[in-house]
């Protein structure tokens, strides 16, 4: 286990504070400078309103060491709290550099106003760090407002970037990153990428530049969801051996140019660019532009559509329809699906290319698909991602059907999936029909719940054709597992048993059937002396990690980071991605708190937002919970919600919440199974503590 970490939180006021005072709330300092100078790491550093300037103390330029979090208001970005001023930085790449700030890895600037008058005055620089910089408002440097270089990976997020001297953001030098939903306007240059910088540049706002965005050298920046619009000379200039990200026919670009002046784009290179799915005018365009479209068509015979006319009342329907309410599958000009018809090998190649989004291959893998084939491109795509494979003599079979045995196999190996425990083949009874270099694969795909049995759920049929209707339900079933659609109750879908693991303290444990259940799927795991200890409380960091596994879920806003949950965290990427989900939250002071205890309560709260579930009236808790009186009557709802579903799980009084009391890992597993039947992911046991709504 890794011991929590105190994080230590310094008070700045320009105008009350006193640089000899402890940094106290009620005694701040006068100086960021001094504040950086006396502080240990991790910590925050609160700025309040007023000039962070020499006149104030203030000895530029400012460095923020990792690990520091410098935030003001991030409501207003920034504004009144203006650090103004600059001084000499010996860069490793460009020499002697005039800024503001300098930030180092893990360090986060939010909520703050940065100015630079010098006139080559650059308000923040980034070398070979990883910083985060959000909400914040750079404005009036002499040069650029950012500048990112070496080998930089920062997050910068968010920003207001306007009216700087020379440019808004700037990469250069092997710089990347991520550039989200800025706001980069009035600058000569909006965003500049030169060198071999190569960042991606997501749902910013971009406008009334000279120039929007600038490529230059040989960049390779990647554009999604940009507004590009009424920029005086033009939108998307790109230079030299620049080339662009500009879209790919399984990921349309979506960017949109609107009333620049001279151009939208303008390609001043030898090199084609090539355009999918962008909102932009081809008259308005210089260069050679290439449009293509932004869908992948499959068979000519094939048609687009959500709705089919031979599904109703078929197994498979909610399956079928769940993939063509997102145009990942399609039917026949007559409008129907033929859901008992075979796929074949190209067939099943385009729809793997379309719902994993792999580009098309042109080079030509195999002697029996010309290159003018109508699949060659989806066929060559899907055997480099290693969902499908040729034959000995070279050939690829594209009119042959696709077996059941094959499908399972194509998609364990293509979304290399692991874990699976032979033993779980015992549940099907014509389990000796699996050729032997299927049984692995077999197994995982029955471990992850990709098998989907019609009509006999443990009759596999390795060897017979797979239907339409059988591979639409496979492939949702892989959807679901990665947390992209929502879980579709079927009795067919195959659940791994649950009687398989066990621990040496669990026998006669009310918890027991819960933890043997998620420990089956290998969601949680015991300790190395064999046991599990089910009465010992568990953590938010341990709880973060059980939520990822089980639920895998998809982001929900945007991932935060937490000054106490530094990258090399065991939990780390766990505890992002449940709070992406929305399951769980970090506390005001931007700590996680990895290793307090978790709450019933939070735990109950936490399932019911993380899932979505719908809300239900709080109308009879009284006559449920006894103790519902010490519960905050804001979660109320939540409490409702959850027992309505039977999540809660109550242990030995049913009619006793006991919200405050921390949750053992007992309960935990007993609360998150039962969010798993909710969701249909695994078989509902008997318990007498299951509350029940009535």
């Amino acid at each position: 286990m890794v011991n929590s970490t105190l994080v230590a939180t310094l008070y700045v006021n320009p105008v009350t504070g006193n640089d000899a005072n402890t940094g106290m709330r009620g005694a701040p300092l006068k100086s960021l400078s001094r504040a950086l100078k006396v502080t240990s790491t991790p910590a925050i550093i609160r700025l309040a309103p007023g000039s962070y300037n020499a006149a104030n103390g203030e000895k530029f330029p400012l460095v923020i060491p990792e690990g520091v979090t410098v935030v003001g208001n991030e409501a207003n970005r920034g504004l009144g709290i203006v650090i103004d001023g600059g001084g000499n930085y010996q860069s490793l790449t460009f020499g002697v550099q005039n800024i503001t700030l300098l930030l180092l890895d893990d360090a986060y600037l939010l909520g703050v106003t940065v100015t630079n008058h010098t006139p080559k005055g650059t308000g923040v620089w980034i070398e070979s760090t990883m910083p985060v910089i959000a909400n914040n408002t750079f404005t009036n440097c002499g040069r650029e407002g950012i500048f990112v270089t070496g080998n930089a990976k920062p997050v910068i997020r968010d920003n207001a970037i306007a009216r700087n001297g020379s440019g808004g953001l700037v990469f250069a030098n092997n710089s990347k990153g991520e550039c989200i939903g800025n706001l980069i306007r009035k600058n000569p240059l909006g965003l500049a990428v030169t060198d071999n910088g190569a960042p991606m540049i997501v749902n910013n706002q971009i406008t009334e530049n000279k120039v929007a965005i600038a490529l230059a050298k040989d960049s390779r920046a990647v554009l999604r969801g940009n507004i590009v619009s009424q920029n005086t000379d033009g939108g998307l200039l790109i230079n030299g051996n620049g080339i662009p990200d500009f879209g790919h026919i399984h990921d349309p670009a979506a960017n949109r140019f609107s009333d620049n002046q001279n151009f939208d784009v303008f390609n001043n290179t030898k090199y084609p660019v090539i355009s999918v799915g962008n909102n932009l005018n081809p008259a308005h365009v210089k260069g050679t532009i290439e449009f293509r479209a932004a869908t992948v068509e499959l068979n000519p015979q094939f048609q687009k559509g959500g709705v089919f006319t031979d599904i109703g009342g078929h197994w498979a329907r909610e399956f079928i329809e769940g993939l063509a309410s997102q145009d990942l599958i399609s039917g026949f000009p007559d409008g129907g699906f033929q859901p008992e018809n075979r796929i074949s090998r190209a067939e099943y190649a385009a729809l793997v290319a379309r719902i994993f989004k792999l580009p098309a291959i042109n080079a030509n893998r195999f002697s029996d698909v010309p290159q003018q084939f109508w699949a060659a491109g989806v066929i060559n795509a899907a055997a480099s991602a290693g969902f499908l494979g040729g034959f000995p003599d070279g050939t690829f079979r594209p009119q042959q059907a696709l077996t059941k045995v094959q499908a399972l196999v194509s998609l364990v190996n293509g979304l290399k999936l692991t874990a699976g425990d032979a033993n779980l083949l015992s549940m099907y009874r014509d389990r000796a029909q699996i050729p032997s270099y299927a049984v692995g694969a077999v197994a995982t795909a029955t471990q992850n719940m990709l098998v989907v049995n019609y009509p006999d759920w443990d009759v596999l049929e390795p060897l017979r054709d797979i239907t339409r209707g059988e591979i639409a339900a496979i492939v949702y079933q892989t959807l679901v597992v990665r947390g992209l659609v929502p879980a579709i109750r079927s009795p067919y879908i195959v659940l791994p048993n649950t009687q398989l693991p066990t621990f040496s303290d669990l026998p006669g444990h009310w918890a027991e059937p819960f933890i043997r259940g998620l420990a089956s799927l290998k969601l949680i795991n015991g300790f190395a002396d064999g046991s599990f200890k089910p009465d010992q409380p568990m953590n938010r960091a341990e709880y973060a990690v059980l939520i990822t596994n089980a639920f895998n879920p998809a982001p929900k806003r945007n991932p935060s980071q937490f000054v106490d949950v530094p990258k090399k965290f065991w939990a780390h990427d766990a505890i992002l991605k449940a709070t992406a989900g929305g399951f769980v939250s970090g506390f005001s002071d931007r700590t996680f708190r990895p290793e307090q205890h978790v709450q019933r309560l939070q735990v109950i709260v936490s399932l019911v937002s993380g899932l979505s579930l719908p809300p239900q009236p709080a109308t009879n808790l009284a006559s449920i919970y006894k103790d519902i009186q010490s519960v905050p009557q804001n979660t109320h709802t939540a409490i409702a919600t959850a027992t309505h579903h039977r999540l809660v799980v109550n242990y030995p009084h049913p009619n006793q919440l006991l919200p405050q009391k921390p949750a053992t890992r007992g309960e935990v597993a007993a609360f998150v199974y039962q969010a798993m039947v909710t969701t249909g992911r695994i078989r509902a046991i008997a318990s007498p503590y299951i509350v029940n709504k009535s």
